[in-house]
């Protein structure tokens, strides 16, 4: 009874965006990885295969996480973070390297990642966290905490090294500035960042040059009656110039040869059109066959198998980070911007539900499912198509892989039980 009562009590729309994604996304993979040789589609030993029986897990993991008790989550959230916490260090002495990353425990029949895990444990115990406290996180050592409960795990990845999973944990401050975090914290993010690129595409000259100009049409503008902060303007132009001074230091000190070129490539920082296509060709080959496949495919795309590029093998890793590629050449422009739309769909969706929550803690780990779909899906398709640069983060719920499927099922089925429990108590 309690298990046809959750049925009922669940958002089926949402479930519905996620059995077309899965699905769609299985169809591509199987086609990415196709050869003649393939005697069934429920050949477990070839890549489609294995995904498939981890689709058909997810699907086992569903109806367990459906009938925990929604409670469950939130008084366990802090012990599943230090569990978590536990196994990303646990790799430095028992991890398996895979593509010159330490990220995967072999447990024989399955590599499991806990980074993957532990993006479900951080979206958790920030929401409980954020719950506790029962404020608008003014406090400056609330928001110390609240970027501590982010900042740990991320710096454990980071080494592994796997800045894409570690970057994915920076998106969860979206979920501290929705529960009142001062804009002006988003703000310095966006100056360093916009200085860092400006810096890198124009030189510290002119940023320095550009800065002195605001503050002039700063002062000529102002209105008589409106008094400048002067000493927090004056530390504001002063930090601003010395990050600009220290940016040329740590592109060529402290960054790696590889890290350079895919900056260069991305923001066209080489100026010789010769190194830069001959970037293009090696840093930046996925990326480049990639662009070509997806251009490739025209409006209808080529057809299901039918994808050139896909059967030559011409953009690696295309099963898993690049799998839109097969998109984008069988299916067209129909087909990727299917893909795009039920993914905006889903997010929009989520909002929608994460706002409708009667508990602080259903809301923040709502929006903490929106805040990593999100980035994933953003930075994933944004370097596929080339306007981003090449991290090498999966698209949720349609590339390859085990762990990546099974914990992104996890978090969004977490949130649809703490959202049918708020039906279900009423509230």
């Amino acid at each position: 009874m309690a298990g046809k009562s959750v049925l009922k009590r669940v958002d089926w729309l949402t479930v519905l965006f996620y059995l077309l994604l899965v699905t769609i996304g299985w169809v591509n993979i199987y086609s990415s990885t196709f050869s003649e040789a393939d005697s069934s589609i429920f050949d477990f030993g070839a890549l489609h295969g294995k995904q498939l029986f981890f689709i058909l897990a997810s699907f086992a993991s569903i109806v367990i996480l459906l009938a925990l008790e929604a409670s469950f989550y939130e008084r366990f959230s802090s012990l599943l973070y230090i569990i978590c916490l536990v196994l990303l260090l646990g790799l430095f002495v028992f991890g398996k390297t895979i593509s010159g990353a330490t990220s995967w425990y072999n447990l024989g029949f399955f590599n499991f990642q806990p980074s993957e895990l532990a993006k479900v444990a951080t979206a958790l115990a920030l929401a409980k966290y954020l719950s506790d406290i029962q404020t608008d996180i003014k406090r400056r050592k609330d928001q110390l905490y609240a970027f501590a409960i982010i900042l740990i795990p991320a710096i454990l990845i980071i080494p592994q090294p796997d800045p894409g999973s570690a970057l994915v944990f920076f998106s969860l401050t979206f979920v501290i500035f929705r529960e009142g975090l001062p804009l002006y914290y988003l703000g310095i993010a966006m100056l360093a960042i916009l200085t860092f690129i400006s810096t890198l595409m124009f030189g510290t000259i002119w940023v320095v040059i550009f800065i002195a100009l605001l503050l002039i049409l700063f002062f000529l503008l102002k209105n008589k009656k409106f008094r400048v902060p002067v000493i927090p303007l004056s530390v504001a132009v002063i930090v601003t110039i010395l990050f600009s001074l220290s940016v040329n230091f740590v592109f060529n000190n402290v960054f790696e040869q590889r890290h350079r070129d895919r900056f260069s490539l991305w923001l066209r920082l080489e100026k010789d059109p010769n190194k830069l296509e001959q970037i293009r060709k090696t840093i930046g080959y996925n990326t480049y066959q990639s662009e070509k496949a997806i251009e490739s495919g025209g409006f209808f795309g080529k057809g299901f198998l039918e994808g050139t590029r896909t059967k030559g093998d011409f953009v690696p890793e295309q099963h898993s980070d690049y799998i839109f590629t097969t998109v984008g050449e069988e299916w067209g422009f129909i087909g990727t911007a299917t893909v795009v739309l039920l993914f905006t769909l889903l997010l929009l969706r989520l909002v929608y539900l994460a706002e409708r929550q009667k508990t602080d803690f259903s809301r923040m780990y709502g929006y903490g499912v929106v805040s990593i779909l999100l980035i994933h899906y953003f930075i994933n398709i944004g370097m596929v198509i080339g306007i981003l640069p090449t991290i090498g983060i999966p698209l949720p719920f349609f590339s390859y892989g085990g762990s990546g499927l099974l914990f992104f099922t996890a978090l969004l089925f977490v949130f649809l039980k703490l959202d049918a429990n708020r039906l279900k108590e009423g509230i």
